[in-house]
């Protein structure tokens, strides 16, 4: 039986997916941890459902004995194992949403990896365990500098965020108190064709490809003015993996160093359907349309605000490219193509 062995939370997400993927072509044992539903949501993963090194668990990370029997059958199943490579990925991870649902939001993302932390160290497996947990730039919030990195102030700026704070310093504590190899991914942006319909830059291609189809007419956004540093899901789960490879725990942010802004976003989109977009009128009033026919397309709606907006995230990505020899090798320009691709069947080639 192989002795790498990975218990992945949330594998059933877009991390989760391209993680799993990466593991089990490096020929790990991966569990991993679903949600039970009355609706299908491990379409991510169908594909590796035939993979005989690959276990799924149902669980809640709200349920802190489910978790803790999860890590004991591992350890049954794998009495020899010298090493487990935990990733909490799990989270409730839509900012807006975590507004709606805050109290959710901190039960998941902050008191679930406490219990996660907790039912690793009860079964006593802190000696052969590594743990990742899935930062993010959003703990940054109100930025106190340009660019971001892990030296950084954090100034979160919703339950989302705090969630997250209180989940990096824990795992921090962890680590500090009880030696555990325990290391904090503080990742920018990331998205791809796996990337949830609700976030900003695939709601974009896949309201461009309802337009194209002519399921509807428009496409309707909240703030477009907002900038982030987006990357490529698949070269960010590789960086996960480096975190844990390495011989002492640490934190790392994992950017590409650049912004754009979502406004950007859509006129990168629909250029490549060879929609020229252009605007007019300004804050929620403001207009994109078709420069060609002059058709009204994008339109703004208050209700997709941010009670407190987050306006710039911009990170440095110096101490993984210098401790983990990580860069991220996807353009900004080839990932918005290939969510094109996908959610249009327009092909766009890079030159």
């Amino acid at each position: 039986m192989t002795s790498h062995i990975a218990f992945i939370t949330g594998i059933s997400g877009q991390d989760g997916s391209y993680l799993a993927e990466l593991l089990l072509g490096k020929g790990y044992f991966v569990h991993g941890l679903i949600r039970r539903s009355s609706s299908i949501n491990t379409a991510r993963i169908e594909h590796l459902f035939h993979n005989p090194a690959l276990q799924l668990h149902y669980g809640d990370m709200t349920d802190g004995a489910c978790l803790y029997k999860i890590l004991n059958a591992i350890k049954t199943a794998h009495p020899t194992m010298e090493r487990l490579e935990i990733y909490n990925l799990a989270a409730q991870s839509h900012v807006k949403i975590s507004f709606e649902m805050p109290e959710y939001t901190a039960d998941t993302d902050a008191f679930g990896t406490l219990k996660l932390l907790e039912a690793l160290r009860n079964n006593e497996l802190g000696s052969v365990a590594r743990f990742y947990q899935a930062s993010t730039s959003e703990l940054y919030g109100k930025v106190q500098e340009m660019p971001q990195r892990e030296t950084t102030p954090f100034y979160p700026r919703s339950p989302y965020a705090v969630g997250k704070l209180y989940a990096y310093w824990i795992v921090k504590n962890y680590r500090e108190a009880y030696g555990m190899h325990a290391s904090n991914g503080i990742l920018f942006n990331h998205g791809g064709v796996r990337r949830g319909h609700n976030f900003v830059e695939r709601k974009i291609t896949l309201g461009l490809g309802k337009i194209l189809r002519g399921e509807t007419d428009r496409l309707i956004m909240g703030n477009i003015d907002s900038q982030r540093d987006l990357g490529s899901a698949q070269d960010y789960v590789e960086g996960m993996w480096l975190m844990l490879q390495q011989d002492a725990p640490g934190d790392y942010v994992l950017a590409t160093g650049e912004t754009h802004s979502v406004r950007e976003m859509i006129e990168l989109a629909f250029g490549m359907a060879n929609i020229r977009i252009k605007w007019r009128g300004t804050g929620s009033d403001e207009v994109g349309y078709d420069e060609v026919t002059g058709k009204d397309l994008i339109f703004i709606d208050p209700k997709y605000y941010r009670p407190t907006e987050v306006d710039v995230l911009w990170g440095d990505a110096s101490k993984a490219a210098r401790v983990l020899g990580w860069r991220p090798r996807t353009s900004f320009k080839q990932l918005i193509a290939d969510m094109v691709q996908h959610d249009t069947q327009v092909v766009y080639t890079i030159i």
